[in-house]
């Protein structure tokens, strides 16, 4: 099932979420639905909290976007023998970040017509359980490092626009301004907070 996703402005998208039973016995469901969501949606990670559910659990495909690319351009974005991941993350934990740091530009399901530059690490270690309810440490670098920072992100209650300069923020007002009051238009169904 499709469901909509949380706009920039409502809270639960500002709230640091909490682990998930992995007896849940709804968590696969949610699951399958948070992939048809945002595949509908042509995006390349969905946390819970864009679909108001404040648990810690998201998703990401960067195999799409590594498919997309030009042999040339995958190594600018993805490590030797990286091809992308299609994965569940569930009660996930960055144990390690590298110092090394990667400027690139983000966008947001829940932050439409907007993208900007974000600094982040080039490899991070993660823990988590996967799809299988299966406990994972994990490495990963580049293109599919940065989109699980996001996400990982937003299971803090942290959004990439709280990782950008003042100025830049400052320029992208009006813009947030028109999110909040629902004055955008997507593809994929949207949750305003009116």
């Amino acid at each position: 099932m499709i469901l909509p996703i949380e706009a920039y402005g409502n809270r639960i998208l500002r709230r640091k979420c909490e682990k998930i039973s992995l007896k849940d016995i709804e968590l696969r469901d949610l699951i399958e639905n948070m992939w048809e969501t945002m595949r509908f949606a042509n995006g390349c990670g969905l946390a819970a909290s864009q679909i108001g559910k404040a648990i810690k659990l998201f998703i990401v495909d960067t195999k799409s976007t590594f498919e997309t690319l030009q042999p040339e351009e995958r190594l600018d974005y993805f490590e030797k023998n990286d091809y992308g991941i299609f994965e569940t993350f569930i009660n996930a934990k960055i144990v390690s970040r590298s110092s090394e740091p990667w400027s690139d530009y983000e966008g947001c399901l829940s932050l439409p017509e907007i993208s900007k530059e974000v600094k982040r690490s080039w490899n991070i270690a993660i823990e988590y359980y996967d799809s299988n309810f299966e406990k994972q440490t994990r490495t990963f670098g580049g293109y599919t490092a940065r989109v699980i920072q996001h996400e990982y992100d937003h299971t803090e209650g942290v959004l990439y626009i709280d990782r950008i300069n003042a100025l830049t923020k400052k320029m992208i007002d009006g813009k947030l301004k028109r999110i909040l009051k629902g004055q955008v238009e997507t593809k994929y169904l949207m949750k305003y907070n009116k």
